[in-house]
Formats: structure tokens, sequence, C-alpha cells
């Protein structure tokens, strides 16, 4: 027997200069699809979820709204530009957006394994091993989302060296998991704003820092009702907004103060609730780049980056608030704001990263209110 013919008994097959293993995406339906490895050898479980965007795979795959999700990607080709440095700048990961990678795994139709970029200094694959992240390549991407798209997401597993149980992330707490445990500040300016991080990308505490305000960042369940601050952002994270409710018991304290407040994506449904709306789970939520939203009462519209599970329900709004925003596509709730008040939210990242720019410039209407 020769060594390829031993290879292919082992489960192995020939990709490029080294040889991957077999394995297979299994959902909760029943649906198997079958491929190959790279990246960590190891099976992982959670839930699937796609991502439409065409680049940004390391800025989305260290995005803490990720926790606990096997994320497919709609774009065909992935990795083609590499993993810039792991370095540091303004006091976090210069080129991710926290300081690990966030998603249980990566499934994609074609894996480039040549990769070229003036910024980057190893392959996917390699991060991924380095991670402990398993991926699939050489599956019918397009199949798979417009079967969760039909279905809505479910539960999935990549099997690869063993059998394993499905896992429900929803079940948990998830933003326990990706918040700091002890608060951090950031020196940049004689106004300070208390983030509370649920699972915070890096890009808004770097678009806060680049305003010239300090940023005291604390744990999501830390009582910063208590402290003494100019503003309070609300960031993103994952999972189940109603996990949280000494979050909400805290914001809630802090809407009587009066101060400005700022929430993103899951901070916008954590403001909801605690101005006693209520939310509710999406049937396969929002990934990518390119959601359009209109202000409501104008005719602009901002194409937006976004990354949610779960959406705010604007019938349950009492009459001091208003929408902000809509998404063009569906018309769920993109953004709340108090009518007399300098409360405000939105369900979209203007931080981006990856993504359009467009409403970078709510930041700055963050900053003119702390004034």
């Amino acid at each position: 027997m020769n060594f390829i013919a031993a290879i292919s008994i082992l489960g192995l097959t020939k990709g490029g200069d080294f040889f991957r293993m077999k394995a297979k995406l299994v959902l909760e339906d029943g649906t198997v699809l079958v491929g190959t490895s790279f990246g960590a050898p190891n099976s992982s479980a959670g839930e699937v979820v796609f991502n439409t965007g065409m680049v940004g795979y390391p800025e989305s795959m260290t995005d803490p709204s990720y926790q606990g999700q096997i994320l497919v990607c709609t774009y065909p080709l992935i990795g083609n530009y590499g993993v810039p440095a792991q370095i540091k700048s303004m006091g976090m990961a210069k080129y991710f957006e926290s300081e690990r990678m966030q998603i249980s795994g990566l499934v994609v139709a074609d894996y480039s394994e040549n990769y070229s970029h003036w910024a980057s200094i190893r392959s996917l694959s390699e991060w991924l091993t380095e991670q402990g992240i398993p991926a699939i390549t050489g599956i019918d991407t397009r199949y798979l989302t417009k079967r969760l798209r039909t279905k809505g997401v479910m539960l999935g597993k990549i099997i690869i060296d063993k059998n394993i149980d499905f896992y429900d992330p929803n079940k948990s707490n998830l933003v326990d998991k990706v918040s700091i445990k002890k608060p951090v500040l950031y020196k940049s300016g004689k106004k300070k704003v208390v983030l509370v991080d649920c699972g915070a990308k890096n890009n808004i505490i770097r678009s806060l820092l680049r305003r010239k305000v300090s940023v005291l960042r604390v744990p999501w369940n830390y009582p910063f009702e208590t402290l003494k601050f100019d503003g309070l952002m609300i960031s993103n994270g994952p999972g189940d907004p109603k996990m949280c409710k000494q979050t909400i018991n805290s914001i809630k304290a802090v809407m009587k103060k009066e101060v400005p407040i700022f929430g993103i994506c899951l901070g916008n449904q954590l403001l909801a609730l605690a101005a006693g709306a209520d939310t509710y789970k999406l049937k396969f939520g929002h990934r990518s780049q390119n959601q359009p939203c209109i202000e409501v009462g104008t005719k602009r519209c901002y194409i937006t980056s976004q990354n949610h599970g779960f959406a705010v329900n604007p019938k349950k709004l009492s009459s001091q608030w208003k929408q902000w925003f809509v998404n063009a596509n569906d018309k769920t709730n993109e953004g709340i704001k108090h009518k007399s008040k300098p409360f405000y939210s939105v369900q979209f990242h203007p931080e981006a990263t990856p993504g359009p720019t467009d409403t970078d410039w709510l930041f700055d209407k963050f900053i003119g209110d702390l004034q």
C-alpha cells in the first residue's frame, strides 16, 4: 500500500502541501453536510448562523457577539488575505475586536491556503489551530444559508475527531463569559464615559478615545450606577438580553440621573428593557455589513454593519420613547430614542469593523451631549 492510499484509509484528503481530515457539519434537524477540516482538529458545537459580508473575517471571528456560535460565511472564498499580527494599540488588540477568537467553529465553501496582504503574518488555518477552533470547507454554503433562512438558525456541530452533543448557547449567560472581570481605565480626556462591557468590541473603545474622552470599562454586573461619570455607553454582546438583569437594573438607576446614555446592539435591547419594553428572538438575525437602516421621520438610509439575533419590540415602548431607526428590509427596530432626555441606542454597529462607517457620526452626537 502506498502513502497516499494509507492517508485515504485514515480519512484524510490532500490539500495543498498538507493533509486535511474529513469532517461533517450536523444540524439539529438531521441535515448532514460533509467536507474537510482546517484549523483545530477537534469537534465543536453551537448555534449555526450566517454572515453575508464579503470581507472582515478577523474582526468578525473576534467579535464577542459570536460567542457560542458556528459562523457560516456566505462569501465563497475565505482566507485569501490571511491574518494580521496580534499587536497592541491604545491598550488593546490593534487589528481584532477582542483578545481572542470568539466563534465556536467556522464553515466556508472554499478555504484559500495561499494568502497575500501587507499586514498578514499567518494563514487563517494556523490562527484557528492556535485558538483551538475547528473549521470545515467544501460545504455548499448557499444551500446551508437558504436552509437557515427558511427554518431559522439552529443548533449544529462540526464533527472531526469524535461525536459530541449539541450545545444551545442561548441557555447560558454568554455575556458573563465575554465581559471583563474588573474595571479598566483608558485615559484620553477630562470627560469620562463608563462603558458597560457586555462583550464590547474594541473599536467602540477606540472610537471614544479618538474623541478625547476617558473610558472606564466595567463588567456587565458592576454597580456602575454608584460611580460618577459624564456619560454611559452600553456595549454590544451575545445572547438573550433578558439574562442581564443586573445590567438592566443599573441602567434604570442611571436613567434617574439623566446623564447621556448611548447603547449599541445588545445595548439597544438592554436600554429598551430598562425602559419597560420587550425583546424577542429573530428567525435568523442580521449578520452582515450591508444592512440598510432608515432614520425615522427622514428620507435618510444608512448602510450598516450588524451582528445580532434578538430585537426590540417597538410596540412595547412607552409614550415617552420613539423608534429612531428601522430596518429597510424587514422593518424591524434598529434604534430607540427618548423624546426629551439624552437616552438613545442603535441596533447596528456605528463603530463598524468590519463594515461601512456611515453612522460613525453617532459617536460625535454622544460626545456632544456630554458637554
